[in-house]
């Protein structure tokens, strides 16, 4: 017989980095969609991206255009979103400060890596965005999270507490998962709260574009008492239908933003040529798409406020802009375990503890479905809670 050989598996240390991500992280990894399941979980519009800006990425793929792209960005794409910038802060943007990045997630991953530094105070609202707390455990940071008030806006006695001694402030506005909409009274009461501190803004606005308030968007940026101190953050995701483009951009104080794109051209490198041709018609020629698709989630929202509002024990919220609804149920049960009943009834929605303690007891419901998976997404869902009581 041949001799017996003993081999002795390797163990493999990973970073301490991800066993932080792990301990903080809520995100949760939805199952695989399947044929017959009704999908009201996903924040991605289900827009075909307007034909123009695809038909502009194939122009750009039959010109060449398939080489490393500069570190920063394509020079023209970085030129017209400081003109469109400049309308949004109301003062000249340099696109010398504006960096374009993989997406908009990688944008938030290089402002809040070139940052944060182990064991600095990071305050998010509670719930927000899962991602925010993931990348400041990832950077060592402490996160902080602030519950926001009944209406689901800041609670700003709450905040000006939380953000004594912190080294950065994350939100997004219009708010991922509560939809509401910070007001210039909210970003100007922030202002004064931050007023000779040292501590910096990131501003995600991936939702800017989609505000059903009837009066003007207030960006970060447009608050003398807010700019100089901002990372702005957006993406061409959710305005102009483009997910699976991965195509955002930074702007902000030059110092940050240049350190911003140090993180970003480490891990990322530059953004691909044929998706920024393509970002450049979107910001030149999509006004018209953007208004089409903000009038028909405004619709959709409309149809499932109506159609949640006849199931018991729910309490609806009030989106103001982006496209979800964030209701909370009376049953005595996490909403992980809400959600998977649910979805064994087919239909899929997200965990409102997903996005922070606070959103224990809430399920988010996305309206950038279509009418009629609106409909019978939530005749299912009616259906799972009636079950479950």
């Amino acid at each position: 017989m041949p001799p017996t050989v003993t081999t002795h598996q390797p163990r493999f240390a990973t970073a301490e980095a991800v066993a932080r991500i792990a301990a903080a992280s809520r995100r949760t990894q939805q199952p695989q969609s399947r044929g017959d399941l009704v999908s009201l979980a996903m924040g991605e519009p289900d827009f075909d991206t307007p034909q123009q800006v695809t038909e502009a990425a194939d122009a750009s793929l039959r010109a060449g255009r398939t080489h490393y792209s500069p570190l920063l960005g394509e020079p023209a794409l970085r030129e017209a979103l400081a003109e469109k910038l400049t309308g949004v802060a109301g003062t000249p943007v340099s696109a010398a400060d504006v960096l374009i990045t993989q997406g908009g997630t990688a944008g938030l991953a290089a402002s809040i890596l070139a940052i944060v530094d182990p064991g600095d105070k990071v305050v998010i609202p509670d719930p927000t965005y899962s991602l925010y707390a993931d990348l400041v455990s990832m950077a060592g940071g402490i996160v902080v999270p602030v519950p926001v008030a009944a209406d689901l806006h800041w609670d700003l006695d709450r905040l000006a507490d939380a953000l004594v001694g912190a080294k950065l402030f994350v939100f997004c506005n219009p708010s991922n998962p509560t939809g509401i909409v910070h007001s210039r009274a909210e970003l100007d009461a922030l202002a004064d709260l931050l007023d000779g501190t040292s501590t910096i803004l990131i501003s995600d606005e991936a939702y800017a574009d989609l505000d059903y308030t009837g009066r003007p968007f207030t960006s970060a940026i447009s608050l003398d008492g807010l700019r100089d101190r901002t990372v702005y953050c957006q993406t061409f995701s959710k305005s102009y239908a483009m997910t699976g483009w991965r195509v955002g951009y930074l702007w902000g104080p030059t110092p940050l933003i240049q350190a911003s794109a140090r993180i970003h051209n480490t891990f990322n490198g530059s953004v691909n040529t044929v998706v920024q041709d393509a970002a450049l018609v979107a910001v030149q020629t999509c006004d018209d798409d953007i208004a089409r698709m903000r009038a028909a989630y405004e619709r959709r929202g409309e149809i499932m406020r109506t159609e949640l509002a006849a199931i018991p024990g729910l309490t609806l919220s009030a989106p103001e802009g982006a496209f979800y609804q964030f209701p909370r149920y009376d049953l005595d049960l996490p909403a992980v375990d809400v959600v998977a009943a649910l979805r064994a009834q087919g239909v899929a929605v997200r965990p409102g503890s997903e996005f922070g303690a606070q959103g224990e007891g809430h399920l988010r419901l996305s309206y950038a479905a279509g009418a009629e998976a609106i409909t019978e997404g939530v005749r299912r869902m009616a259906l799972g809670l009636a079950a479950l009581r």
